[in-house]
């Protein structure tokens, strides 16, 4: 079968814009597939990122008729009838064509302290087994391989330029649960701050995106109660 891709266009100097490509498809052609044989046979000049093929890294996350995929998973067979749009995740700054700069990502991370402290009291080598209560509620949410989309789907990161997004919101929720983490302190100092967890919306958009199942919503929905039971003197 034959589709048609609609893929925005756009490089420094240049209006954006879109462009129609004529795409010959099979049942499992992906947009990614099809993006690379655009780029194999019809304009090299298109510029999209992509790296494993099978749906582990994220690196293909685009924005697909309207929703935040990775294109490597995606189908054109599962798109229904008509142009499939293919546009760059929004919120983040254009680099060209389909690449986005995901710098800020990793600036609302380093705002949030998103890198993993040791306390200076822990022991060497200390760790959290595997089967462990402290474990387990950390495994619902640390699988998480930063391709953006949730912070895509946010409505509020357009709205807020200091608001962290749900990506690293639910990686403190990973970090202020892990008992060998030295910065939950300073961390909660940021987390309780005026544009952090009370400005999440809980409209969950994050959530219905997310590849990797995951529910940042629920993660800020968690960092809420810890942070409320540390405000009226618990151990949070």
């Amino acid at each position: 079968m034959t589709r048609t891709l609609r893929v925005f266009r756009w490089s420094p100097g240049e209006a954006e814009r879109t462009r129609d490509y004529r795409v010959e498809a099979v049942a499992d052609t992906t947009v990614l597939d099809a993006l690379v044989d655009v780029q194999r046979t019809q304009d090299a000049t298109l510029a999209f990122r992509y790296a494993c093929r099978v749906g582990m890294c994220g690196s293909c996350a685009v924005v697909v008729n309207g929703r935040e995929r990775w294109a490597c998973r995606t189908r054109l067979g599962d798109l229904g009838a008509g142009a499939v749009s293919v546009r760059p995740l929004y919120h983040f700054p254009l680099l060209r064509d389909l690449v986005v700069d995901l710098a800020p990502h990793a600036e609302r991370l380093r705002r949030t302290l998103g890198a993993f402290a040791p306390r200076v009291d822990a022991a060497p080598h200390a760790h959290v087994g595997g089967d462990s209560r402290a474990r387990a509620r950390i495994d619902e949410a640390i699988e998480c391989i930063g391709c953006g989309m949730c912070v895509s789907a946010c409505t509020l990161v357009a709205a807020n330029a200091r608001f962290p997004g749900p990506a690293a919101l639910n990686r403190a929720l990973t970090l202020q649960l892990d008992s060998r983490d030295g910065a939950r302190a300073a961390r909660w100092g940021v987390l309780l701050g005026d544009d952090a967890l009370a400005r999440c919306h809980g409209q969950g958009n994050c959530t219905e995106v997310c590849p990797m199942g995951l529910a940042p919503t629920a993660s800020i929905i968690r960092l809420r109660r810890l942070g409320l039971s540390r405000l009226l003197g618990g151990s949070g």
